[in-house]
């Protein structure tokens, strides 16, 4: 299995081919997703490249970290695991009425 690197800082023009490309340079390239807005779908400004082996990713991170790239200097790093996000429904607990009222509805 291969190895996931975040990259980061990348300009808004960078499209996942781009990327692909640029990264192909350093080994055989199994994915390379830009990471966009829900709303808006424009570039967030990063996004994670897969690379075949543990030594190519290694050869990336060497090779392309801090390079400039369209006119950004690139962060490179091995990704983290993605972290486990609360379900959309129920905003974090808690809910229910507004409380006490206050006096409403009172004579």
């Amino acid at each position: 299995m291969g190895k996931k690197l975040y990259v980061g800082n990348l300009a808004y023009s960078v499209d996942s081919d781009s990327l692909a490309d640029l990264f192909s340079g350093c080994g055989t390239v199994e994915s390379a997703r830009l990471i966009t807005d829900r709303d808006s779908g424009r570039s967030k400004g990063f996004g994670f490249v897969e690379m075949s082996s543990d030594d190519e990713a290694q050869k990336a991170i060497e090779q392309l970290n801090g390079q400039d790239f369209q006119g950004r200097a690139m962060n490179i790093s091995e990704a983290r695991p993605q972290e486990q996000r609360e379900s959309r429904g129920g905003g974090g607990g808690g809910g229910g009425g507004r409380g006490g009222g206050g006096g409403r509805g009172r004579y």
